[in-house]
């Protein structure tokens, strides 16, 4: 799982990158509001921690500002703050969860997992790129009048690939996605995936095509 954490205070940002890492998460950390959203935005999360006062821009702006842009990711809010109105706005904002300062780190934690684990369950059915479309119950691929069922852990990687569309997946965070952080899993393993799904793509006629970026990861998008 990969977390984004935007929090000025030095001191505390650290404090949280060690802990979370601790637990097994791969973590980026920005202390202002700008580059907050550059980094969501580029950048697969599976939850973001942000903080409401932060250089740049405040922290509602940026999580109003990712959900104008479609940009669905669990979010928990860190604030000083203790009014109510602070707390309404920020869920408002489109926060799932709010946490004032201080906090003990055992709670973030165990915040940040029941907001994946409802994440998971309220899950979309499908996930689309224009005409192509992934069936999370079937896991079926479809492009117009055509299918293609695949395998559980070629349906993870397209669906990874679905979700960042024109955007880098790194080989390390299609690994996790399949078969978690503690794995030892070769990463060849991953090109026989991203093979099997050129070859779907190319037996649903979809135009869209999976790139590589060599020694970093790969890129669905439409072919150009």
């Amino acid at each position: 799982m990969k977390l984004l954490i935007v929090e000025d205070n030095l001191d505390l940002s650290r404090a949280l990158k060690v802990i979370f890492e601790r637990n097994h998460y791969e973590v980026d950390v920005t202390d202002n509001g700008i580059d907050a959203v550059g980094y969501a935005l580029s950048n697969h999360y599976d939850a973001l921690i942000l903080d409401i006062m932060i250089p740049g821009r405040d922290g509602l702006s940026v999580i109003k500002e990712l959900r104008d842009r479609g940009l669905v990711i669990p979010t928990i809010m860190l604030t000083a703050k203790t009014q109510l109105f602070d707390k309404v706005a920020g869920l408002d904002a489109g926060a799932d969860d709010y946490l004032t300062k201080p906090f003990e780190a055992v709670e973030l934690l165990a915040r940040v997992r029941a907001m994946l684990r409802r994440k998971q369950m309220f899950k979309n059915d499908f996930v689309s790129l224009g005409e192509l479309v992934l069936d999370h119950h079937t896991y079926e691929l479809k492009y117009k009048d055509r299918i293609e069922r695949l395998t559980k852990k070629t349906f993870l990687t397209m669906e990874m690939l679905m979700e960042m569309a024109e955007k880098i997946v790194s080989t390390p965070h299609l690994i996790e996605h399949i078969w978690g952080w503690d794995t030892d899993v070769d990463t060849n393993v991953i090109w026989v995936y991203i093979s099997n799904l050129r070859q779907t793509l190319t037996k649903l006629n979809a135009p869209y095509e999976i790139k590589v970026v060599r020694g970093v990861g790969y890129i669905l998008g439409a072919i150009k």
